[in-house]
């Protein structure tokens, strides 16, 4: 099944994409940054949520971890 038709793999696929995007625009932060829109705005507009929402998106990843290991 498709992440796209399944809620709980969507979760997971955009919760991973954040945390991604973030940890690529803290390392290089020129892939990121003279792309605000389009396509790569897409991924600019990810880590910036990961930047701002950094204690609310660590905890959806420890959740959806556990959520992966026991279900």
């Amino acid at each position: 099944m498709s992440a796209l038709f399944d809620f709980k793999s969507f979760l997971t696929v955009v919760i991973l994409s954040i945390c991604t995007c973030t940890y690529v625009k803290m390392k290089a932060p020129n892939l990121l940054d003279p792309y605000r829109s389009g396509f790569r705005g897409l991924f600019w507009k990810a880590a910036r949520i990961g930047e701002r929402l950094s204690p609310w998106v660590s905890v959806c990843c420890i959740l959806m971890g556990f959520s992966i290991l026991l279900y």
